[in-house]
């Protein structure tokens, strides 16, 4: 069986918007993240098991609200308490997650066919996740997460880097499309190049 992602059929390569006369460096960056492994983790309201003995790909699970650690492989998203985001391209994440968090302990659940990542990147991202976004996204920095909406849209923000800005922006799979066509008609007044 071939999986397809959310948006093998609409994301489009090129130059689009208000491109011309500006240098490729000045240009927001948008593409379609495929094949990641998500892991929603769950810690159960009865589990006894303390946070710092639990290591995912060599990264402990963050305690602070909104915060991401990360390596290169593998990002763990603080989501809500006792609950987590694991996103990497390991293929094997999902086993290392089943053999280190026991099912009488944590609830774990592969989440990655249902969702779409998208990845802005540009000194104007964050002017994009301000048109459709409440959030104060001038104050998200490297290695923060939020859940929010962006034009009515759920999604979770991942600030991956702020030298250049660069999010990743998960939606469902669902809304995958219409989250798409926000973001790209959002980035024509700036220009940008699909990837």
């Amino acid at each position: 069986m071939t999986a397809i992602s959310p948006l093998e059929s609409i994301h489009k390569k090129g130059l689009f918007g208000d491109h011309q006369k500006k240098d490729e460096t000045e240009l927001l960056e948008i593409s379609e993240i495929k094949n990641l492994i998500i892991v929603q983790l769950l810690q159960y309201k009865k589990s006894k098991i303390e946070l710092k003995n639990i290591k995912i790909n060599n990264l402990e699970l963050p305690k602070e609200n909104s915060t991401v650690v990360a390596n290169n492989d593998t990002r763990i998203l603080w989501s809500s308490p006792r609950t987590w985001l694991i996103i990497s391209h390991e293929q094997n994440i999902f086993e290392e997650v089943n053999k280190n968090c026991t099912e009488d302990n944590f609830a774990i659940t592969d989440i990655s066919h249902s969702r779409a990542v998208i990845k802005i990147k540009g000194t104007k991202a964050r002017e994009v996740l301000k048109k459709g976004c409440p959030l104060n996204i001038n104050e998200i920095k490297k290695n923060y997460c939020a859940g929010t909406i962006f034009n009515g849209i759920a999604i979770t923000i991942d600030c991956f880097d702020d030298r250049p800005d660069t999010f990743n922006l998960l939606s469902l799979r669902s809304f995958g499309e219409s989250f798409y066509h926000h973001i790209t008609d959002s980035s024509l007044e700036f220009g940008y190049i699909g990837k």
